[in-house]
């Protein structure tokens, strides 16, 4: 069933070292294709990385040296107006890529396109983790993989034979993201409901094992500007933000 396989999704970040067939990899991004594009610009691209020096180096600018050494197949999925700039020299017009609307497109289509890429994948039996940590040296892999202009590196993402599964990590209850006819602002109740479950699933499951809470976590990780070099990383991939 889908719904069951979308339920036991759990990100996986040690691998058995099996490698990926470029028929696998073909076959995974052709399902991805088949995903929802906002006006079907398709505006993504996916940098499969098959160097080992380049594989090494990528792991080490995300912070994630690991997994990629251990991984089956490893991507690097991007925004891409690039393309959509040739299409417009075809029609003989200058496309308008760099506007906050186009930044946003261009991230809902990798997303959604990276998705169909995960799901499809985890069908075949296979685990992934997403690794948002190529946004920490973007300028860095985009010189490794050669990136033009009007294409940046959006996430990186692993994929391979599980060699450990991780148990599923509980979510938000529904409430506190389903909202009906008007938005509902208080959540101090589901809040503290699921810092209860937060704490049990950290303390009870198979490894790591500590005592934390999702609103702790979240105010760490919000309580500051984080990747403040991402503004002029875009303005300098085309991306101004007019």
């Amino acid at each position: 069933m889908v719904k069951e396989l979308l339920r036991s999704h759990s990100s996986v970040r040690i691998y058995d070292g099996e490698q990926l067939s470029k028929e696998t990899v073909v076959d995974l991004i052709e399902t991805a294709q088949m995903a929802a594009s906002s006006h079907f610009v398709q505006a993504y691209s996916v940098v499969w990385v098959t160097d080992e020096a380049k594989k090494e180096q990528l792991g080490l600018l995300s912070g994630n040296p690991r997994q990629y050494e251990t991984s089956g197949a490893a991507f690097v999925f991007c925004v891409d107006f690039k393309r959509l700039q040739a299409a417009g020299k075809l029609e003989g017009v200058d496309i308008v890529a760099d506007s906050a609307e186009n930044v946003l497109v261009g991230v809902a289509d990798v997303a959604l396109f990276a998705q169909n890429f995960v799901v499809a994948a985890e069908a075949e039996g296979y685990g992934i983790c997403y690794i948002g940590g190529v946004r920490n040296k973007p300028e860095e892999i985009s010189d490794l993989l050669g990136l033009p202009d009007y294409v940046f590196p959006l996430f990186g993402l692993t994929i391979g034979v599980p060699a450990r599964r991780n148990e599923v990590k509980p979510r938000l209850p529904v409430g506190a993201v389903l909202h009906e006819n008007t938005y509902d602002e208080n959540y101090d109740e589901q809040l503290h409901a699921f810092n209860a479950t937060m704490e049990n699933y950290y303390s009870s499951r198979s490894s790591n094992r500590k005592i934390d809470n999702w609103t702790k976590q979240m105010a760490d990780f919000l309580v500051e500007q984080r990747r403040p070099h991402i503004k002029d990383f875009l303005a300098k991939k085309g991306f101004t933000w007019q």
